[in-house]
């Protein structure tokens, strides 16, 4: 049976967000999940610098070592390109005691996100990898009737403070930034809907209007059936596809997933 947070994906693909969903996520978590009150905003801590989010298979499976936790380890995992992978659809491992705003459940009550990052002050933060965070919270917050003060870092929740620095980032700024959005302050997301040069042709995502004669000639492409359908099986190819080929595996038959699929 399915966790209670299945409307993660359409509420973050309605905010205009690349979307990636897990094998496996709405039955994924560590037991169902209280009322959602807010966010709390992690950074993997990775060590590999290269990749578009290294930490995945640890926040799917928890790690092991001296600091063992199981996973799921966060609902979200936000990787360096902005694409959203949706990992778990019930409570997880990503809060640890503390307290925000009168609420100590963290595991219970937040939606916890992780977005990779070596979190020493020594990698950037891409700007693409901040705007989709932001947009992604303030989405999130919307859908659940909530401010932007019921976001978090996990440093201003867990307890005693200073035991954890992420994300290391200001967070005042960050919450800023947020409401901005929720008030419609700043310019809406643009996904592209055609190349830019050459041929016209339509970006193909999976919970849209498609082109089903474009879908039909991906779907060939990669050997699957050709129904004109864009759903989670022409979906999950479209990825193992995009995986093999060096692209953003976000599921998304955009002009760069086109250019590669001509070469087929």
């Amino acid at each position: 049976m399915s966790f209670s947070l299945t409307w993660l994906p359409t509420v973050l693909l309605d905010a205009g967000l690349k979307v990636a969903e897990c094998p496996g996520w709405a039955n994924l978590g560590r037991a169902e999940m209280g009322t959602v009150e807010g966010v709390l905003c992690h950074h993997t801590a990775t060590t590999i610098r290269s990749g578009n989010m290294p930490s995945l298979n640890t926040i799917i499976h928890g790690r092991s070592g001296r600091d063992a936790l199981p996973g799921p380890l966060a609902q979200l995992g936000l990787g360096r390109d902005g694409t959203y992978y949706i990992i778990a659809a019930g409570k997880c491992n990503h809060a640890g005691p503390g307290i925000w705003k009168g609420i100590t459940g963290g595991n219970t009550h937040f939606i916890g996100i992780e977005a990779e990052n070596v979190g020493d002050g020594s990698e950037p933060w891409p700007e693409v990898q901040m705007d989709a965070y932001a947009r992604g919270v303030a989405a999130i917050l919307k859908h659940i009737n909530r401010g932007v003060e019921f976001c978090a870092g996990h440093k201003e929740y867990r307890l005693p403070i200073g035991f954890k620095n992420d994300p290391n980032f200001d967070m005042n700024d960050f919450r800023r930034r947020v409401q901005d959005i929720m008030d419609g302050r700043s310019a809406p997301v643009v996904i592209p809907k055609e190349e830019p040069a050459g041929l016209i042709r339509q970006t193909l995502r999976r919970g849209k209007a498609n082109d089903a004669e474009l879908v039909k000639i991906v779907q060939q492409k990669l050997g699957l059936t050709a129904d004109g359908f864009f759903g989670p099986i022409t979906e999950a190819a479209v990825r193992e596809f995009q995986r093999g080929k060096g692209l953003v595996a976000d599921g998304i038959i955009g002009p760069k997933s086109w250019a590669v699929l001509d070469t087929l």
